[in-house]
């Protein structure tokens, strides 16, 4: 039986390319309304911020529950319980792997795509797919660097 989270639909028109990568840095979060939207709306997206060393800032919206797994982070707050981010950092550790680094490699119909690159001891090297979002959540929480392919960054940022 086929799983509506397999990935053959999207990542099959989606093609690999070099990706000369380039590390950012998180400037922070920001409200981001959407047109339409109620301006009191409750649940509205954020707008996360990040930069390069050229000064190229490259704005992904994301979810506030998202947002909420990054400011977190970037506040150092620690939940009483662990949050899915806190639990999947764990888990990396208990399984002796390590995050070498995310890479948000690909924009493809208006939406990014990244990965996390895991090193275990002894093992081959995994790339794992995931939403930006969580790459940048979990990215900071083990302090692993954060890089953008350079073709994503021509698409689609913004100069200082």
């Amino acid at each position: 039986m086929s799983s509506p989270y397999d990935e053959t639909s999207e990542n099959e028109n989606r093609q690999p390319r070099a990706l000369e990568e380039k590390e950012v840095e998180v400037l922070g979060l920001w409200e981001a309304h959407t047109e339409g939207q109620p301006e009191n709306s409750p649940i509205g997206d954020v707008m996360l911020m990040l930069r390069d060393g050229r000064g190229r800032r490259l704005p992904v919206n994301i979810g506030p529950f998202e947002s909420m797994a990054i400011q977190n982070a970037l506040q150092k707050t620690a939940p009483e319980r662990p949050l899915t981010h806190d639990l999947l950092r764990n888990l990396l550790d208990k399984l002796g792997a390590s995050l070498e680094r995310v890479v948000l490699d690909d924009l493809w119909q208006g939406t990014f795509y990244a990965k996390l690159h895991l090193t275990r001891e002894k093992a081959p090297a995994l790339e794992i797919d995931c939403r930006p979002s969580d790459a940048i959540a979990l990215a900071l929480r083990v302090r692993a660097p954060i890089f953008v392919a350079e073709r994503v960054l021509l698409e689609a940022a913004q100069q200082d």
